[in-house]
């Protein structure tokens, strides 16, 4: 009897721990898959970024805001600090014209090019 009463918790906290891990795991692509490939265009030009004051934060960079296309409109996104990357540097949202749409540049790092040098004789 007495081993049977200790099967249930147990029972019970393998499944709480198994959905807790399947939940994690959806969160954690619905997180991610957005990204992957994914181009926003607009018919519309985006306004006219808007200044944001910031601080010089150690070990942080600033990423500045950005409008976000919804569909219908655009909506500003506000800047934010970003921990430092050694080597690499940030480079901001933007939207870039093509033809006649608008096409979004998300931010993004990245690391400077080596420079080849090719050895005079």
């Amino acid at each position: 009897m007495k081993l049977f009463l200790m099967e249930i918790p147990m029972k019970r906290f393998s499944m709480s721990l198994l959905a807790a891990l399947n939940l994690s795991v959806i969160a954690m692509g619905a997180l991610t898959a957005p990204s992957v490939g994914a181009e926003i265009t607009s018919d519309v030009a985006p306004p006219p970024v808007r200044f944001e004051r910031f601080l010089p934060r150690d070990g942080y960079v600033w990423a500045p805001g950005y409008w976000e296309w919804k569909g219908r409109s655009y909506h500003w996104v506000s800047g934010s600090y970003l921990s430092e990357r050694p080597g690499a540097h940030w480079v901001a949202d933007r939207w870039e014209q093509v033809g006649d749409h608008w096409q979004h540049v998300g931010g993004h790092w990245e690391r400077p090019q080596p420079v080849v040098t090719t050895a005079s004789k």
